[in-house]
């Protein structure tokens, strides 16, 4: 090993440079990117060999040979790389050295339900499916939830990960990030807030989330949810008794399905929901500990998005009648 780290050296500074010209020049390789796992415990001249195998092309000897003369070949991590075409032999060792592993990305949307978000889930690219076929009350007893229903449990956001990880360790980020943001909500709540609990609030934000078509209506929506409460009002929202009918709902609300008692029925059951019925975003979250001051108490869709906000059942009824009845 000692006559080919010299010859190496001698080969480099032979060229003039100090023997930093071969370890710049760009490598063949054999597709863009290539993909190269390093599994745990490999030895420098293993990763040289893997990376050739992979479809760089390179000598693996003088790769073997520069890793050793970096002084760096201990410091290789293990795991799954992508290298571009350009890549040059110092750019390899670098990027091994930092551990910058291949990264994919899956995204939560807001108002996604706990099925959806699996669905997400499984579509993943290459990601290890490790809740595949357990049941929801299983997934959360292996986060270590076994007491919590998964609905609105889990932040909506794009999260990355490295080519291999488990969907758990994505769940639980998306976890704790929620538990995060609830907490960070909560303490800015509005003084006389009618709802009582972090818990309340993530299930009114979900309710938000799903009833808002424009964003600046949201606290305005809110503000609707939370007078109702205060007088003891039912909230009569649609999507709540849409989740509570699940893959019986075929895209028409009827009048049947408003009675159908459901522990989501806000038509038939006082107060909030039982459970969130969706993940909220930021913004819902927010709505929902700081609604707008308004004594507003009913609400229709005006049909570009927005909402036309009344404080007594006249006012309301003229706007359905207006908004959509068309007289």
């Amino acid at each position: 090993m000692r006559f080919l780290l010299v010859g190496f050296f001698l080969l480099t500074a032979g060229l003039g440079l100090g023997g930093t010209w071969w370890i710049q020049q760009p490598l063949a390789m054999k597709s863009d990117p290539v993909e190269v796992t390093i599994p745990p415990g490999s030895s420098a001249n293993g990763v040289a060999q893997n990376l050739m195998n992979a479809g760089i092309e390179v000598n693996p000897q003088w790769l073997y040979a520069w890793f050793r003369l970096s002084g760096q070949s201990r410091a290789i991590k293990a795991g799954s790389y992508e290298f571009a075409a350009g890549a040059t032999p110092s750019g390899l060792l670098d990027k091994l050295v930092r551990g910058e592993v291949a990264m994919r990305a899956v995204t939560f949307v807001e108002g996604q339900t706990f099925r959806e978000l699996r669905a997400a889930l499984d579509k993943a690219e290459q990601i290890r499916h490790d809740t595949q076929g357990l049941s929801d009350a299983i997934v959360m007893e292996k986060l270590g939830r076994s007491d919590m229903y998964p609905e609105g449990r889990f932040f909506p956001d794009t999260y990355l990960y490295a080519k291999g990880s488990s969907d758990l360790s994505i769940l639980q980020t998306a976890l704790v990030a929620m538990d995060q943001k609830l907490a960070s909500v909560w303490a800015l709540r509005s003084p006389g807030l009618t709802l009582k609990s972090p818990e309340e609030v993530l299930i009114m934000a979900s309710i938000v989330e799903k009833e808002t078509g424009r964003a600046s209506d949201r606290p305005l929506i809110s503000a609707v949810f939370n007078n109702r409460l205060r007088l003891g009002m039912p909230l009569q929202t649609d999507p709540t008794v849409i989740y509570g009918l699940g893959l019986r709902f075929d895209g028409n609300l009827r009048k049947r399905d408003l009675q159908a008692d459901t522990p989501w029925n806000t038509y038939t059951r006082a107060g909030l929901p039982r459970t969130p019925i969706a993940m909220p975003g930021l913004a819902s979250l927010q709505a929902a500990v700081q609604p707008a001051k308004t004594p507003a108490l009913y609400f229709v869709a005006r049909g570009d998005g927005s909402s036309q906000f009344s404080a007594t059942l006249q006012e309301h009824n003229r706007a359905v009648n207006r908004y959509q009845l068309g007289k």
